[in-house]
């Protein structure tokens, strides 16, 4: 499914559990053609993102209202900046402000907290990838958020990559076994995707890399001293993932090993909204 259906579904839901039958609270004190204009307060320093998406909200709800952007997505921002203008109809903008807030304020803490793991990188090779640890429903408009912090997106889901993790191995009884499934499956399939493979130590590692045919390995919670060791072993033969507990305070020292992507699930599994509001003007 194309991701802007998927997006385009999601607003249609969140119209629909919002609103409901209609939002009467708004209907009971606002005219239906009273006009008026809102703005996007910042009220707290970080990166924004969502802009086109809450245009996009807004859109969808009236087609008449107009949005004014001054600050795009992916720009720093800071306490008292101001993001757009909507103008139209008093009653839409009321309905859609929860929304384009809800949606807003998390793609930009996922930008923002993406932003300050791309930053702890620079001078190495290494790359921030995402997961699939997200928001049900949410995922497109994470992932989005992730690139606007200058992060990269892994696999959107489980039909774009071939993702051969600990459970995979387990029950399809070990690695080769694993590997071998996968190649005959896309033949059999006529399928070109990247396969990669997870393992959980020297021994595994040096096994998928005997068996060859994969793209990536992913080393999972391997120690810092045990990557330097797993990137010799290596030496660049395939491509080099670390994953698993990595935080803020350890990534710089796993780019350092030489890997070539680290994942990290944190950047949309426990990340802080960035604070906004959308007050009348």
């Amino acid at each position: 499914m194309e991701e802007k259906v998927l997006i385009n579904d999601l607003i249609q839901l969140a119209f629909a559990e919002d609103i409901g039958e209609g939002d009467h609270t708004t209907l009971c004190s606002i005219p239906e053609d009273e006009k008026g204009q809102s703005r996007l307060m910042i009220k707290e320093e970080g990166i924004l993102a969502g802009v086109d998406v809450a245009i996009e909200v807004f859109h969808r709800f009236d087609t008449d209202l107009r949005v004014d952007v001054f600050i795009p997505d992916g720009t720093p921002v800071r306490p008292g900046d101001v993001a757009f203008v909507v103008t139209g109809k008093v009653q839409s903008i009321l309905q859609t402000e929860r929304l384009v807030l809800n949606i807003m304020q998390r793609m930009s803490g996922i930008a923002t907290i993406t932003g300050k793991y791309v930053k702890l990188l620079e001078g190495t090779s290494a790359i921030v990838l995402d997961t699939r640890k997200t928001t049900p429903g949410m995922r497109m408009l994470e992932k989005q958020a992730v690139k606007i912090g200058g992060g990269v997106n892994h696999r959107i889901g489980l039909f774009d990559m071939i993702l051969l993790k600990d459970n995979h191995v387990d029950f399809a009884g070990g690695i080769e076994k694993a590997i071998r499934g996968a190649q005959r499956y896309l033949k059999e399939k006529n399928k070109e995707l990247k396969i990669e493979i997870e393992v959980r130590n020297l021994e595994e590692l040096d096994e998928a890399l005997r068996v060859g045919g994969v793209d990536r390995i992913m080393l999972d919670n391997f120690t810092t001293a045990m990557t330097r060791e797993a990137v010799k072993m290596v030496d660049g033969r395939v491509e080099l993932e670390s994953s698993g507990g990595i935080t803020i305070d350890t990534i710089r020292e796993y780019a350092e090993t030489g890997v070539d992507y680290i994942s990290v699930g944190a950047l949309t599994h426990s990340v802080k909204s960035l604070d906004m509001s959308l007050k009348a003007v």
